[in-house]
């Protein structure tokens, strides 16, 4: 049955698959300049040159793409909208307890600051804030539903602790011992959509753009930045090889994320991780009758591998996570954006989760990189004076919070003392992985460790309790 049900999925992305991305730019030429030049063309990217540009528009800001606009994690995701900028309540109680009510209180700002700017813009994105729910599916997973209840009542959040007939007769799944309904904090939104109506909205304020420009390196030049640009002989771009242009620039944000950044000091802050996703053939009327699932809303379960799951707009379901895939060295390579033993398993958990839905198809399947941390939130931080700044770290939370941080890298490059500069959690980066070949065995015997805490009753073991007492970890 699970090969069967994957038989005619396309290696593609759902979410780009479907047309509507703008025109890709050429690559940047030689000799160009700009006040502001930005490195990525994803969620990070596009939202520090919108607010850039609402703030000064006179400025010129220029982005520097390496592949097209959707391409990397901000058009593959599962377009789930998180007000949380501590990777959710829990964490943030645990490692920044001082700060949790304003970073709160700026994670429920920020959202409702990209709702107001879609609104603005007319960009539809079928963003939805209808919460979502944490499903219980192991008998410890009550207790820590419970205790994340307590958390969100305590910040204001209206959520229903749901017993497992409740949580069953919401979503239908035999799986279900319990859950967590949190009303309307966050929701979904179509992450292609957003990311071509960001790109659309900068250009529309001013910003320029190119693709096929990866930067490679950030150097000093008189009394700005020269920014090198790998660029084939063809027109097209390649990170190595190629020929090299370079592009003046008074001051640069790094908004590469898990991709290699180009200044070298961040690289071993984040870990790059491959998560992988499929989405079904549209469920029909009398299959949705069967699953339930009346408020729509997104889903997930609540292990340390966790299921990630939704509706999309057109009647399918999207269903990702629990593999975390990281590779020796941290390479990022296309030819990781498919993995049949995870797919597989993925559709495995799926029939299991709704076993009425037996016979259902997917038509797509990928995976796609994301930018971890050791402790799970993004790091910021200047360079060359202060006239670089980066943002990158998201640990698959990035698609509201990636907002806040191409604010604070704003904040960061305007050498002014503001609210966001101040706070603990962008002022200190956190502990970097250990190079290789460490880093291999120390985050297979992490995933390992969290694999068997999870068939343990959620009792973590000497090593975990270790990493909680620094408060490092490996997450996706």
């Amino acid at each position: 049955m699970i090969k069967n049900s994957l038989a005619d999925a396309e290696p593609a992305v759902f979410w780009t698959s479907r047309g509507g991305a703008p025109a890709e730019e050429p690559p940047v030429r030689d000799g160009d300049s700009a006040d502001l030049v930005i490195v990525g063309g994803g969620f990070t990217g596009l939202w520090a040159a919108v607010q850039a540009l609402h703030e000064d528009p006179g400025a010129d800001v220029l982005i520097l793409e390496a592949a097209c606009i959707g391409y990397g994690a901000s058009g593959r995701n599962g377009g789930f909208v998180s007000e949380s900028l501590t990777h959710g309540i829990g964490h943030g109680q645990a490692r920044w307890p001082e700060e949790q009510r304003r970073l709160i209180e700026l994670g429920r700002r920020n959202v409702a600051e990209i709702a107001s700017t879609l609104a603005a813009a007319g960009i539809d994105a079928d963003l939805r804030l209808v919460g979502k729910t944490t499903m219980a599916t192991a008998p410890h997973h009550v207790g820590e539903l419970a205790a994340l209840a307590r958390l969100y009542e305590d910040a204001g959040d209206r959520v229903t602790l749901l017993s497992a007939e409740e949580a069953r007769a919401d979503v239908h799944s035999p799986t279900y011992l319990g859950g967590l309904r949190i009303h309307e904090s966050g929701g979904l939104v179509d992450p292609a959509a957003l990311t071509y109506g960001l790109a659309r909205l900068a250009e529309s304020l001013g910003a320029r753009r190119h693709d096929h420009s990866p930067v490679v390196t950030i150097s000093r030049y008189k009394s700005g930045l020269e920014v090198e640009v790998a660029v084939e002989r063809d027109g097209r771009s390649r990170a190595s090889g190629g020929r090299r242009v370079r592009v003046r620039a008074k001051k640069v944000l790094i908004a590469t994320n898990a991709y290699p950044s180009p200044l070298r000091r961040v690289r071993p802050y984040v870990l790059p991780v491959y998560d992988h996703v499929l989405v079904t053939e549209p469920l029909s009327e009398a299959q949705w009758g069967a699953v339930g699932w009346g408020e729509r809303q997104g889903l997930t379960d609540n292990g340390n591998q966790f299921h990630y799951y939704r509706p999309t707009a057109d009647g399918r379901i999207l269903w990702g996570g629990y593999d975390a895939i990281y590779h020796f060295g941290g390479r990022v390579r296309a030819a990781y954006e498919q993995r049949a033993a995870t797919h597989e398993l993925l559709a495995r958990h799926f029939f299991e989760t709704f076993p009425q839905l037996e016979g259902l198809r997917f038509t797509h399947r990928w995976g796609g990189v994301i930018d971890s941390t050791s402790r799970f939130t993004p790091i910021f931080g200047t360079a060359h004076g202060g006239r670089v700044a980066y943002a990158v770290g998201y640990t698959g939370l990035g698609v509201a919070s990636s907002r806040f941080g191409a604010r604070v890298a704003l904040d960061l490059l305007s050498g002014k003392s503001t609210e966001l500069t101040g706070l603990s959690i962008v002022r200190r980066r956190g502990i970097p992985f250990p190079p290789e070949p460490v880093r291999w065995p120390v985050v297979a015997l992490t995933r390992q460790q969290m694999v068997r805490a999870d068939a343990n009753g959620g009792r973590r073991g000497a090593w975990l309790r270790l990493l909680d007492r620094f408060g490092v970890g490996f997450d996706s």
